[in-house]
């Protein structure tokens, strides 16, 4: 098998479980009668950690290469999801949600740094929407697989299941290795890194900081969807598959994205997707349908999803020489921040005021976003 579509099959294996793992977390608190505050607290644990560390994994990856700590997370992954099946109790939700994001976050970082060395740099773009694709690809299957199991087998078993994806792919990994990247040795006298260089590089900060808010976007969907979706009634299986209707948007839009992007700028294709994903959220309280929230979650998937392959291929391709694994974990730090917290205040306010101000108040900030963008464009 060529490296590309090998990457890409491991991708859609790890991040179906990671995706399917979220959605399980919010259900089972739910159904432990916790609060919309606990379940943003649940959200915010997925990324507490990968913010605080991931500039470190990114320098970690670059110093010793990518294989080991993909290989080795791919089986943390695994095996952090199994962990509410072995312990059923809601304080083990707790422990799951850090290990859970934190692995991924670090295989996260090693599968974009992978991507972005393998082929020519002309090709960079299109290897990114590969990728993205097989994100997709999981985003979709995730949500479905999560939501089908829990009516067949329930909360805990679920866990069992959704373990299985991402043990197969670090099971791939120990069989086959794929080309990977090296370590990159420290020139003489290089008197180390500040990171502070990434952040305050032009063609870098304002691709972080945009990223971040469609990131929160995308982050937002899966803490409120499912409480939105119990809140109206909808059993486990119809919101997996209304999420999985924003994942299948993804994939549509991405598909096109290699033609998009020969005709439209990448600020154009930014500031694109935050309006439309800004009009949808603002949508979102009006309605109760399934087949509405269908159509809306497909029509902010179409939004949040175009973005992704253009911005991953210019931060590459801006990246300083060996600082690339540092350059994403940079990227994953400003994104689990946005994670951490948002999901903290939107969870409070949702407990407090209901979840119609937690879609406006995104909705409002994406919008914002796409003033910001249309002006730099």
């Amino acid at each position: 098998m060529k490296p590309l579509p090998y990457i890409v099959l491991l991708t859609i294996l790890s991040h179906a479980g990671f995706v399917g793992s979220r959605i399980n977390v919010s259900l089972t608190a739910i159904d432990s009668q916790a609060s919309t505050f606990t379940v943003g607290v649940l959200m915010s644990l997925y990324a507490a950690v990968p913010m605080l560390v991931a500039v470190s994994a990114g320098r970690l990856i670059d110093r010793i290469g990518v294989y080991r700590p993909l290989l080795v997370c791919s089986a943390a992954v695994a095996l952090s999801i199994l962990l509410p099946f072995i312990f059923p109790a809601l304080p083990m939700l707790y422990v799951a949600a850090v290990m859970i994001g934190t692995s991924f976050m670090l295989q996260h970082i090693a599968l974009n740094h992978l991507v972005g060395f393998i082929g020519d740099p002309a090709e960079r773009a299109v290897n990114f929407s590969w990728l993205a694709l097989g994100y997709a690809t999981s985003g979709f299957i995730g949500p479905l697989l999560a939501g089908f199991t829990i009516d067949l087998v329930g909360h805990r078993n679920a866990f069992l299941v959704l373990s299985l994806p991402p043990a197969l792919a670090a099971g791939l990994l120990a069989w086959r290795r794929p080309p990977t990247p090296g370590p990159v040795e420290r020139e003489p006298g290089d008197p180390g890194r500040d990171v502070m260089d990434l952040v305050r590089n032009p063609k870098l900060l304002p691709v972080f900081l945009f990223s971040g808010l469609l990131a929160t976007g995308w982050d937002l969907y899966a803490f409120v969807m499912p409480v939105y979706g119990t809140s109206v009634g909808l059993s486990a299986s119809t919101i997996g598959v209304v999420m999985s209707s924003f994942a299948l948007a993804t994939f549509v839009v991405r598909l096109f994205m290699p033609i998009v992007s020969r005709h439209v700028t990448e600020w154009g294709v930014i500031c694109t997707a935050l309006v439309v994903a800004g009009i949808a959220y603002s949508m979102f309280p009006a309605v109760r349908q399934v087949p509405l929230l269908i159509a809306l979650s497909f029509l902010l998937g179409l939004g949040l999803g175009c973005a992704q392959p253009m911005i991953m291929a210019v931060l590459y391709s801006a990246s300083p020489p060996g600082r690339q694994g540092e350059v994403v974990g940079v990227r994953t730090t400003l994104m689990n921040a946005s994670h951490t917290f948002l999901p903290l205040l939107f969870g409070a306010a949702g407990a407090a005021l209901g979840v119609g101000p937690v879609f406006w108040a995104m909705a409002g900030l994406l919008l914002t976003g796409g003033w910001l963008a249309h002006r730099r464009r």
